[in-house]
């Protein structure tokens, strides 16, 4: 008889034991969400606006390696609040700002906090971000240097042309 009642509080210390670990290791393992408002914050540090931003929305987490130190890409949009800077507020506590500035952000953020990596920029929508401009340029370079092939071939089947219109007899 002892042991049948000692069977069920041994299954309930164990099982409570293995829920209190379980939180444990998700209480240390930051999440995705937790990451990108670091990042917010970094940008409102960084910021030459007078106002705070606020996470407005976020894509969803990308599948993929599950290692806190590697980059996950994010991407995710921001508005401007009524929080001044100055009033030092944390931006969740703050109101949207009506017509407020909406700007989207795109980069890579780790999820460990003692590695605090992130590499995000943020602009408005229709301005072009740093790396999208890179690319554009590459592209010119590339048609370019196809418009450079283009005419070097042109020249090489014009000789060709002509060496073999020379080879043709002439009438006299």
């Amino acid at each position: 008889m002892q042991f049948q009642r000692d069977v069920p509080s041994l299954w309930l210390w164990r099982s409570l034991s293995l829920l209190l670990l379980l939180g444990l290791g998700f209480s240390q393992t930051p999440s995705y969400r937790d990451a990108v408002l670091r990042a917010v914050d970094d940008f409102n540090q960084q910021s030459l606006d007078t106002n705070l931003y606020r996470l407005l929305d976020l894509d969803p987490e990308p599948q993929g390696d599950e290692d806190p130190d590697t980059p996950k890409s994010v991407r995710f949009r921001v508005k401007e609040t009524v929080c001044g800077k100055a009033e030092r507020q944390l931006p969740e506590q703050c109101a949207f700002k009506e017509q407020g500035v909406v700007k989207q952000c795109m980069g890579a953020v780790t999820l460990n906090p003692a590695a605090d990596s992130f590499d995000i920029s943020c602009n408005e929508p229709g301005a072009q971000p740093f790396r999208f401009k890179k690319i554009s340029r590459l592209a010119g370079l590339l048609r370019k240097g196809g418009e450079k092939i283009g005419e070097k071939l042109k020249k090489i089947g014009q000789k060709i042309k002509n060496f073999f219109q020379k080879l043709v007899p002439q009438p006299e």
